[in-house]
């Protein structure tokens, strides 16, 4: 599948730059999201772990 893929970008104008931009939007993705779960308080990880299980408040529907 990958050959077939290959061989089909290669009589495209510029198209091997679009894998090295689409891996580097993927890995500053994923570095910024551990940077921002790593900075992320003790108090609120507790906060947003307990959603789920919390049942002070009636489900409310929008329909």
């Amino acid at each position: 599948m990958y050959k077939f893929i290959q061989d089909v970008t290669e009589n495209i104008e510029g198209a091997e730059i679009y894998p090295m931009i689409s891996l580097i939007i993927f890995f500053l993705f994923f570095v910024v999201l551990l940077w921002f779960v790593l900075k992320m308080s003790k108090e609120r990880v507790d906060i947003l772990s307990n959603i789920p299980l919390d049942e002070t408040e009636e489900p409310t529907s929008n329909i």
